[in-house]
């Protein structure tokens, strides 16, 4: 997903979670799981490292940008601005948004598709080091893609626990120390009872194989923005899943400090009637109205720390102005802004600097609300 907000689970949350019923005892299924207690189990050999990585990751103020697109998708970007999908210019993209100055004042980790991670900038210096340099944590996207799941409302599963073991203590040694797996639920499509399941177990079996082999999983269960169903039908069905996700997280020992859970944003789907505010939709959401919800978000005290992991919404606006040349333009510091509640303070500057007349639409102002 485009636009997801990162929730870091710290040691005081993860102890309420695992008290909750949504935990012990899934709803609808007293007689099969009875209720009790689930203790927060340790991960072992990495356990420290993974809350070290995990609380780096969500620092105040700095967030995750996602350029894990696969070679397939970064070539249609590339092919919006004219330039071809080779090599060359994948590398060229991604040295131009890695080697941003300063960018580790706002951004703290990275996910890079397998081909990111091994390439170096055309002065041979590794990807993974120039992030370690900016204090910026290089993380992997390890799933496989989806595929249709069988049995189901045509919905679909995420593949790729074959061999993920293997490639995740790979990952380790080239320097990745977090792991990005995207499973998704459709709420035109149902969901299902064995799409939530199935996105749920792959989730948590993903999560404990990443932490046994050094890697912080971000747990990404993303509830698909298609549909016209209501915000109060969104939330519903994200609770649904959650509950499920962190049903399994604790059945197979997940460590929750060592976790980032990035769950999408709980908006009303942009088909709906009722949506009273219109800003133009593709499959996420515009660069706009993610960096305002951010913000919305973080208005007032949320008992975990909200950052951002944001692909487009972080990008759109650097491939436009790049068009394959060396300039740069970037939109880290108004979403850093938008992770500290602070858009209507210091990012006013930066909100009047570069932004298109598309990105200004629904500008925010206080009060802003679906």
């Amino acid at each position: 997903m485009a636009c997801s907000s990162v929730v870091k689970l710290n040691a005081a949350s993860s102890s309420w979670i695992a008290g909750q019923q949504a935990v012990n005892q899934r709803p609808g299924s007293a007689a099969r799981f009875p209720s009790r207690r689930v203790s927060v189990v340790r991960a072992g050999s990495y356990t420290d490292e993974l809350i070290k990585t995990a609380k780096s990751v969500a620092s105040p103020g700095r967030g995750i940008l996602a350029i894990d697109e696969s070679n397939a998708t970064c070539g249609k970007r590339l092919a919006s601005i004219g330039l071809d999908n080779t090599e060359t210019n994948r590398q060229a993209y991604r040295q131009l948004l890695l080697t941003t100055p300063g960018l580790g004042e706002y951004i703290s980790g990275a996910i890079l598709f397998e081909e990111t991670l091994y390439q170096s900038t055309t002065d041979g210096k590794k990807f993974v080091d120039c992030l370690r340099d900016e204090n910026i944590v290089p993380g992997i996207k390890v799933d496989k893609g989806l595929v249709p799941l069988p049995g189901s409302n045509n919905e679909s599963w995420c593949q790729g626990l074959d061999g993920l073991a293997s490639r995740s203590a790979e990952y380790y040694k080239q320097g990745a120390r977090f792991a990005k797996w995207r499973t998704v639920v459709s709420i035109p499509c149902g969901p299902s009872a064995l799409a939530v399941k199935e996105a749920a177990w792959g989730l948590a079996r993903y999560a404990a194989i990443s932490q046994d082999n050094g890697l912080v999983p971000i747990v990404e269960p993303e509830i698909l923005l298609d549909g016209d169903h209501p915000i109060e039908r969104t939330l519903e069905v994200a609770e649904r899943v959650w509950a499920e996700v962190f049903y399994y997280l604790a059945e197979n020992n997940v460590t929750f400090e060592g976790i980032l859970l990035k769950p999408s944003m709980v908006t009303p789907g942009p088909n709906t009637k009722r949506r009273l505010l219109q800003i133009p939709l593709q499959r996420g959401q515009s660069e706009m109205e993610a960096t305002l919800n951010l913000n919305a978000m973080n208005q007032t005290p949320n008992p975990w720390h909200v950052s951002f992991s944001y692909a487009r919404a972080l990008q759109n606006t650097v491939l436009k102005t790049w068009q394959g040349r060396p300039e740069n333009i970037g939109r880290t510091e108004i979403t850093s802004c938008a992770c500290q509640g602070q858009l209507l303070g210091p990012a006013r500057k930066v909100l009047s600097r570069g932004e298109s007349e598309e990105a200004k639409k629904g500008m925010f102002v206080k009060g802003y609300t679906y």
